[in-house]
C-alpha cells in the first residue's frame, strides 16, 4: 500500500471544491429557511376533516428536504386556541433575521366580516364577538413576519373549505377566505379563489396540497412559476373545479425552492442564453411547439396580461387562437416558439380599468388607471368586501365599460367612449323588458366616472 501526500495547496484547492460542490447541491446552502407548518383535523365541536393534519405532515417532510427549518421539528398537528397562538408567537421569534418565512396551514378558516380567521380544534364561537377570544386571525400570522427583516414571506393556506359555522350567525360568507393584500415581500398562495371553496381530497391528501408538495421538489422553478405550476395541476385535477389563488406585492430578487442545476461557476451560469433567445431558433419557430413547463407558464401569464383568459372553460387553446387571430397568425391554437417571441416584444397595455360583480351576493366593484390587468381586477374585487365577484369586464387604453342592471338581469359592456358603453350596457341588460339603469361606468384611464 503506497501513501499519498497532499500539498497544503491541494488540501486548499479541495476544500474550495468541496464547498463549491455543496453550495450547488444544496437549496438552502446560503439561506436560512424558517417554516411553521400546521394541520387541523380533529374538531370537536364541527365537523372534522379526514386530511390536514396528513397535508401538514408532507409539506413539513417536503420542506425539511428542501432546507426549512421546522418551529417543533415537525408538523404542528390538531391545535387548539393557545396551542396555535404558542406556536405563531414562537415563529415570529426564530424568523428574525432569516432570508426566508413560509407559514403553511391545512384546516378549516372562514372569513368573518371581512378578515380571515384560521380555526383551531376547539373553537366553538355563538356569535361574532368570540372570534377574536377563539380563532387566529392570519393577520396575526402577518404581523410576526413583518419587520423581521426576512426576503420573502410565504403564507400558503389550505384552509378553504365551506365555513361550519354557517348556521350560528356568523357574518361568514358561504364558505372560503377573502383576498388580502400582501405586505411588502409577501405572498400569499390560496388553495382555490377568494370567497371559493376548496376540496378536501379524497386520497389521503387535497388537491393542493399534492400539487404543491410534488412542484416544490421541482429544480429551477422560481416562486412564481412553481405556484402557477401548482394552479394548473389542480385545475386539471379537479377538472377546473378548484383554481389555486396567488396575491403578491414585489418581491426583491428571484427565490428557488430548489435552484437550477448548475455545474459552472456562478460568474458562468448568470451568462447562460435565454431558452428561446433568438440565435437558438430553428428555422421555423412558428412550427416549434413549446415543451418547457416554464415557458408554457410565460405564455399563460402573457395571454392573461393581453386580456385573454387561458383558465376560463374555453381553456388555453382558444385564448391561443384568438391572439393569433388579433396579430393575423394561423389559428392553429398551439403555444410555439414562434407565438412566445412576438408575444415577448408586444408593449404592456395601460392603463387598466376593471368592473366586477358577483350575482349571488349582489356586490361589485370598480377600479380604473393602473398599470396592469391584473392589479386593476384586485382593486375591484376589493371593493367587494369579501363577497364573491367571479364576473369580470376589463379594459385598457382607449376603451371605456359600464355596468346596468335591474331586477332582473344585467350587463358589463365594453366600449370606445363611456356614453357608447353607458348607451350599450342598457341595451344589452333592457332585453328581458325591464328597465334598467346605470350603477357604475368609467374609461380605463379614469375618465367618465
Amino acid at each position: 500500500m503506497h501513501a499519498r501526500f497532499f500539498s497544503p495547496v491541494s488540501f486548499v484547492a479541495i476544500a474550495l471544491m468541496t464547498a463549491l460542490w455543496a453550495a450547488q447541491t444544496s437549496p438552502a446552502a446560503a439561506e436560512k429557511r424558517i417554516a411553521l407548518v400546521v394541520g387541523n383535523s380533529a374538531y370537536k365541536n364541527i365537523t372534522p376533516l379526514d386530511n390536514p393534519s396528513k397535508d401538514a405532515s408532507l409539506m413539513a417532510e417536503t420542506l425539511g428536504t428542501l432546507g426549512f427549518t421546522l418551529i417543533g421539528g415537525r408538523a404542528q398537528l390538531d391545535l387548539d386556541k393557545g396551542g396555535m397562538d404558542v406556536a405563531v408567537q414562537s415563529f415570529g421569534r426564530q424568523v428574525q433575521g432569516a432570508d426566508v418565512a413560509l407559514f403553511y396551514y391545512a384546516g378549516h378558516g372562514v372569513q368573518v366580516a371581512g378578515p380571515n380567521f384560521l380555526v383551531p380544534v376547539g373553537a366553538n364561537p355563538t356569535r361574532e364577538a368570540d372570534v377574536d377570544f377563539q380563532m387566529t386571525g392570519v393577520n396575526m400570522v402577518l404581523r410576526q413576519m413583518q419587520g423581521s427583516g426576512t426576503r420573502l414571506n410565504l403564507v400558503i393556506l389550505d384552509a378553504c373549505r365551506n365555513n361550519p359555522f354557517g348556521s350560528r350567525g356568523l357574518r361568514a360568507s358561504d364558505g372560503g377566505l377573502a383576498q388580502m393584500r400582501a405586505p411588502e415581500g409577501t405572498l400569499v398562495s390560496y388553495a382555490t379563489q377568494p370567497g371559493n371553496v376548496a376540496q378536501d381530497g379524497t386520497d389521503g391528501h387535497s388537491p393542493y396540497t399534492r400539487a404543491l408538495a410534488t412542484t416544490i421538489r421541482v429544480a429551477g422553478l422560481d416562486v412564481f412559476q412553481t405556484f402557477n405550476q401548482v394552479r394548473l395541476a389542480v385545475k386539471r385535477a379537479t377538472a377546473g373545479a378548484q383554481q389555486p389563488w396567488v396575491s403578491s406585492s414585489p418581491i426583491d430578487g428571484t427565490f428557488y425552492f430548489v435552484p437550477p442545476t448548475h455545474t459552472a461557476p456562478p460568474q458562468i451560469a448568470t451568462m447562460q442564453p435565454d431558452p428561446l433567445s433568438a440565435d437558438r431558433l430553428r428555422a421555423d419557430p412558428d412550427r416549434v411547439p413549446l415543451r418547457d413547463a416554464a415557458l408554457l407558464s410565460e405564455v399563460s401569464q402573457r395571454l392573461y396580461d393581453l386580456n385573454f383568459d387561458p383558465d376560463t372553460a374555453d381553456g388555453l387553446t382558444r385564448a391561443i387562437t384568438r391572439l393569433q387571430q388579433r396579430i393575423a397568425m394561423a389559428p392553429t391554437g398551439e403555444a410555439t416558439e414562434g407565438l412566445l417571441l412576438r408575444m415577448r416584444k408586444m408593449q404592456d397595455l395601460k392603463p387598466w380599468g376593471s368592473i366586477v360583480y358577483g350575482p349571488d351576493s349582489s356586490k361589485w366593484g370598480i377600479s380604473w388607471n393602473h398599470a396592469s390587468r391584473r392589479a386593476g381586477v384586485a382593486d375591484a374585487r376589493g371593493n367587494c368586501g369579501g363577497a364573491k365577484c367571479p364576473i369580470e369586464l376589463s379594459f385598457y387604453g382607449k376603451s371605456c365599460g359600464a355596468f346596468a342592471i335591474s331586477d332582473k338581469s344585467w350587463s358589463l359592456v365594453q366600449r370606445e367612449g363611456v356614453q357608447r358603453a353607458r348607451d350599450a350596457a342598457l341595451d344589452e341588460c333592457g332585453k328581458t323588458g325591464k328597465a334598467c339603469r346605470i350603477v357604475g361606468a368609467v374609461c380605463a384611464g379614469g375618465s367618465g366616472r
